[in-house]
C-alpha cells in the first residue's frame, strides 16, 4: 500500500475541525512577552468521561508538538461552519507568525490555561496533558479536560471530508 492509497482511503472519513491553542510563555522574565500558538486539527476525539479525557494527534516536530512537550496547558475550540477561514488560516504551510494569525479573530483567554478560546466556536475545552504517546510520525496527546463550555448553539459543525472543508446538509 502506498501513502497516496492510505491518504485517499482516510479522506473518506469525515472529521470535525478544531483549533488547538496554547500560550507559549516568555523564554526569559525580561524578554519578549510570550506568544499565542494555534493549529488546525481534524484528529481530535473524546477518550473518557471519567475522568474527562480528550486526544489530539500532532505531527511530530510541529511547533504545537514541541510546545506541548514543554507546556502542559492547552485549549480546543470546536469550529462552526462559519469559521472555515479560521481553519484555513491556521492550517497554512509556510504561514506567517502566530501573532498575526490571531490578530483579527475574536477570542477570550481561558481561565485555566491562558490559551486563546475562539469566539463563536460551538464548544471550548481547556486541557492539561496527561500522557504523550509516540505513534509513527505523530504524537498522540491525551489531555484531562479542566473546563468545558458550549458558548454557541448556533450553526453546524465545520467538517473535513475528501480534502476539503464541508458543512452538514
Amino acid at each position: 500500500m502506498s501513502n497516496d492509497e492510505f491518504r485517499a482511503a482516510m479522506s473518506r472519513l469525515a472529521a470535525g475541525v478544531v483549533l488547538v491553542t496554547a500560550f507559549e510563555p516568555p523564554l526569559a522574565p525580561d524578554g519578549p512577552k510570550g506568544e499565542d500558538v494555534g493549529m488546525t486539527a481534524t484528529a481530535f476525539l473524546s477518550v473518557s468521561l471519567d475522568p474527562p479525557l480528550v486526544l489530539v494527534s500532532l505531527r511530530t516536530g510541529a511547533r504545537m508538538d514541541d510546545l506541548l512537550d514543554e507546556q502542559p496547558l492547552w485549549a480546543v475550540s470546536v469550529l462552526s461552519e462559519s469559521q472555515r477561514h479560521i481553519a484555513g488560516r491556521f492550517a497554512m504551510k509556510g504561514r506567517i507568525s502566530d501573532r498575526l494569525l490571531f490578530e483579527d479573530i475574536p477570542y477570550v483567554r481561558g481561565e485555566a490555561t491562558g490559551a486563546p478560546l475562539v469566539g463563536g466556536a460551538l464548544a471550548q475545552l481547556e486541557c492539561r496533558t496527561e500522557q504523550r504517546v509516540e505513534a509513527g510520525d505523530h504524537t498522540l496527546v491525551i489531555g484531562r479536560v479542566l473546563t468545558a463550555r458550549v458558548p454557541s448553539a448556533e450553526g453546524g459543525p465545520l467538517l473535513y471530508f475528501r480534502g476539503r472543508y464541508r458543512q452538514l446538509g
